[in-house]
C-alpha cells in the first residue's frame, strides 16, 4: 500500500527529500511522474489513465505535504522502512488503506521508474 500524509501535517518540509522517487510535493504544488525519475512517454497510472510522464498533474493536497500515489513505493528497493515515515516528527506519515499493494507490485514500480 502507498503512504500518506495525514491532515497533521505541520508542512516541515522533513520528508520531501528523504523520498527516493521524489513522490513528495508541497501542498499545491504540481506534480510530474518524470520529477526524479527515470520516466519519459507514455506512463499508465494505477486508475487505468494513461499520462504523458512529462504531463503536470494536478496536486493532490493544496494545504499540506502529499505523496503521489502512483510514485511511492513505501521505499522498496531502497530502505527497509518508508523515509517519510522514519522522518516525521509528528507521525503523520501513514499506511493508505484504500491502496493496497504488494512487496512484488511496489518493486515493480521502483523497477519501472528507475531504470
Amino acid at each position: 500500500m502507498a503512504i500518506i500524509i495525514t491532515d497533521e501535517c505541520i508542512n516541515c518540509g522533513a520528508c520531501e527529500p528523504e523520498c527516493p522517487n521524489n513522490a513528495i510535493y508541497e501542498g499545491g504544488d504540481e506534480w510530474r511522474m518524470s520529477d526524479g525519475t527515470d520516466l519519459s512517454g507514455d506512463y499508465t497510472l494505477m486508475n487505468g489513465s494513461s499520462i504523458d510522464s512529462d504531463t503536470t498533474q494536478e496536486p493532490v493536497s493544496l494545504d499540506f505535504y502529499y505523496i503521489s500515489p502512483d510514485k511511492c513505493t513505501e521505499c522498496k528497493g531502497f530502505h527497509d522502512e518508508p523515509q517519510c515515515a522514519a522522518v516525521c516528527p509528528v507521525d503523520c506519515c501513514v499506511d493508505d488503506e484504500d491502496i493496497r499493494e504488494t512487496d512484488e507490485e511496489l518493486l515493480a514500480k521502483k523497477d519501472k521508474m528507475h531504470l
